[in-house]
């Protein structure tokens, strides 16, 4: 704890944020004095936040006690001096520390997405191998609205006007959202959390934040700490962000693209290039296990209903597990690189997917890849995407679906194990009934007086 104690005394902090994410990627913990931190290093959560929905219900109770002692008994999380935050929003001087969770004995909370991805990264360690990612994450901007039932706008800009038309890469119509920018750029610097370049997407006031390429667990963090500081950025400025898969009829998804390499810890080589400047077996194994594996793994990178919106044949989000040289239109992009760069663009994954289990599922689909040595598809020369129904490469067309292939998946249990795979599922099954209980805008709109 020295360090981190050093930097919560030099930065004056008053009270520590200790927090976990749970499946959907939401922080959850509790708010202490500093003095009471430093003095008990860490917290003590029920095992049962890991089993919580979106909805802040729970799992079925079959599920509920297979998984979890049935005294509902507390874990313990064990903050990381890795990762430390200082919170520049608050009225107080606040850090917030991202915490590990283990049981009584030591050993890791298997049901959580922080653990699952360290556990993934540990089979690149027994290799020798470090995987470096570059996540890109989309989302919008939008007018604060109380009615879940009326569509979403885009909010007044600096010139007291919403935006109209699709505006992809306007300088202008990025600039419009100044102020709220430069408050996320000064608040991330703060942070450390290094984000790079700022976009203009396609949809209205839909936006694109590139992060450097670095350490996956680092990134992952960051990831989860600039969701909850753009968020806090914009509700300063009178709107709202959302990474919602696809929070506009007939606008653009949002996505989490990540960009990922491999490379050797001896020799920092990346292992995707043959000393020749060509492709190596390796890369050809990557790609192949993320077509082979992706749709199995699928819910953890498109994990709502809403997720499935996004994937529209003739769109830039993918439909598709094809491979190409600088091709968005197919589901695995190969960027135009030196070969010491050379990386592999997932364009799969949502926004609203969480950032841990993401990551944590693409990388072990590569990793499978290269281990059994895998071979993949030939690479796409045209357009890819005009069709959800080819006969290879092809996605889960729904939640349903999808969770039924996740359950089903031996890849997923053995190196995600029993409890998490078990767990996961269940609770985005229960998300799935929560869902169909609610009639739609669409329903009473079309149906009301027709049928």
């Amino acid at each position: 704890m020295e360090k981190l104690i050093a930097f919560l005394k030099e930065k004056k902090i008053t009270e520590v944020e200790c927090v976990i994410s749970d499946m959907t990627g939401i922080a959850r913990g509790k708010i202490a004095p500093v003095d009471k931190f430093i003095a008990e290093q860490g917290m003590r959560l029920p095992e049962s936040v890991l089993l919580q929905t979106v909805t802040g219900d729970y799992v079925d109770d079959d599920t509920y006690y297979e998984l979890l002692n049935e005294a509902d008994v507390d874990f313990l999380c064990v903050p990381d001096e890795n990762a430390v935050f200082e919170l520049p929003w608050c009225a107080e001087a606040t850090a917030q520390v991202i915490h590990d969770v283990y049981d009584r004995m030591g050993n890791p909370i298997e049901l959580s997405p922080r653990n699952v991805l360290k556990k993934v990264l540990k089979l690149y360690e027994d290799k020798g191998w470090e995987p470096v990612i570059a996540p890109e994450m989309e989302f919008y901007l939008v007018a604060r609205n109380g009615d879940p039932d009326l569509p979403l706008n885009p909010p007044l800009g600096r010139s007291g006007l919403p935006e109209a038309g699709r505006q992809s890469f306007s300088i202008d119509a990025a600039n419009e959202y100044d102020p709220l920018f430069e408050d996320m750029y000064e608040w991330c610097e703060a942070q450390g959390l290094f984000i790079d370049t700022l976009i203009h997407e396609d949809g209205p006031a839909q936006m694109e934040i590139n992060f450097s390429h670095g350490n996956a667990l680092s990134l992952a963090d960051q990831v989860f700490v600039f969701k909850r500081t753009l968020r806090e950025a914009a509700l300063k400025h009178n709107v709202c962000a959302t990474f919602m898969a696809k929070p506009v009829t007939n606008e653009p998804g949002s996505a989490m693209h990540i960009h990922q390499s491999v490379v050797d810890k001896m020799t920092g080589k990346n292992i995707f290039t043959k000393e020749d400047g060509t492709k190596s077996a390796n890369f050809l194994g990557y790609i192949a296990g993320l077509q082979q594996f992706i749709p199995e793994f699928l819910p953890l990178m498109a994990p709502s209903v809403n997720s499935f919106r996004r994937f529209l044949p003739g769109t830039s989000a993918p439909v598709n597990l094809e491979w190409g040289e600088e091709n968005r239109t197919c589901g695995l992009r190969i960027p135009e690189s030196s070969p010491q760069n050379r990386r592999i663009e997932n364009r799969i994954p949502g926004a609203d997917a969480n950032c841990y289990l993401a990551i944590a599922a693409s990388l072990l689909a590569g990793y499978i890849g290269m281990v059994e040595g895998l071979k993949p598809t030939n690479p796409a020369l045209g357009r890819a995407n005009e069709s959800r129904t080819a006969d290879t490469n092809c996605l889960p067309l729904t939640l349903e679906e999808a969770l039924v292939a996740l359950g089903e998946s031996d890849a997923a249990r053995k190196y995600l194990g029993d409890a998490f795979t078990t767990g996961f599922v269940a609770v985005k099954q229960a998300e799935l009934e929560n869902f169909r209980r609610v009639v739609s805008a669409w329903e009473r709109e079309f149906l009301l007086l027709t049928v």
